[in-house]
């Protein structure tokens, strides 16, 4: 196409030839095969993609690491090849006893993001997709709608995202107008995310400079951690506080004047007595309202 674009199944049938030729997949292979495509930036679409350069991030579950590079040299739209595996990255539960597992970046860049519409603005989201698990954005962006419900017009006065992710839904109810949010996260991936994204949507915030304490390195060192501590925050009129830990010890850390209004955006939402027995504790230990999107 004249604008330099080429349609996705097409990127996919180049890409399906270099992995026959490669010995990856079988010519009896679907197209499917070659692996699950993320587009960046991600956001909600009613119709296949025309992929300009460096805009898609492939997860190949049969890509080799050669291959992965031949594919990066030969497929002017892609940005990276991971290699996905039969489980799914970063911490996806609630308990913090274990370290997750993490995908392994083949060849090229394994950071992308997604957008959601806020009343401010767009709101941009970076990830590192081999330790963050996929969450394309849907359309009419229910989680975004349900932010916006619960912070209301005027805002409430404090909002707490307490399994935050890379901080989205914290992010979106701090372009909203409220005047003092909390984002946390007991993965070391989620809180960094969460820290680089609060200062690349910084523009839509009352605030001055935003201060980050810790880098993804050292972080590294600690990936899942108990005791909350404080990742970055802000300075000016608005309050945005990130924290790495466990949301169950995060009231510990907590210094609200009246309580929040809180969101528990669960990878696991199916209804259990453990998740009910959480939530009592999180309004027995810090009150407020509280949903899960």
């Amino acid at each position: 196409c004249s604008c330099g674009k080429r349609f996705i199944d097409e990127v996919f049938a180049h890409m399906y030839v270099i992995m026959v030729d490669e010995g990856d997949l079988l010519r009896t292979d679907p197209l499917i095969a070659v692996g699950s495509p993320l587009v960046h930036p991600g956001y909600a679409m009613d119709r296949p993609p025309f992929l300009p350069q460096k805009s898609l991030t492939l997860l190949a579950p049969s890509a080799t690491k050669k291959t992965a590079e031949r594919l990066m040299e030969e497929v002017p739209e892609l940005r990276g090849v991971i290699k996905k595996e039969n489980f799914i990255p970063g911490l996806t539960g609630t308990k913090t006893d274990s370290v997750p597992r993490i995908y392994d970046l083949l060849a090229g860049c394994d950071v992308r993001a997604d957008i959601f519409p806020v009343r401010t603005g767009p709101l941009v989201m970076y990830k590192q997709q081999s330790r963050i698990h996929i969450e394309f954005p849907r359309g009419g962006y229910p989680k975004i709608r349900a932010v916006e419900q619960h912070v209301g017009n005027p805002p409430v006065g404090n909002f707490v995202d307490a399994c935050s992710g890379v901080g989205t839904l914290g992010l979106a109810a701090a372009c909203l107008g409220v005047p003092h949010v909390i984002l946390n996260d007991a993965w070391y991936a989620s809180a960094f995310w969460s820290a680089f994204n609060l200062e690349v949507n910084r523009e839509y915030l009352r605030v001055n400079r935003v201060r980050i304490f810790e880098q993804e390195e050292d972080m590294h060192t600690h990936p899942v951690i108990q005791e909350p501590i404080k990742i970055a925050e802000t300075e000016g009129e608005q309050i945005i506080e990130v924290y790495q830990g466990d949301f169950r010890r995060l009231h510990h850390v907590l210094s609200l004047p009246t309580p929040p209004v809180t969101v528990f955006d669960l990878f696991e939402k199916r209804e259990t007595p453990a998740l009910h027995q959480m939530l009592e504790e999180w309004q027995k230990n810090v009150g407020g309202a509280v949903f899960i999107p």
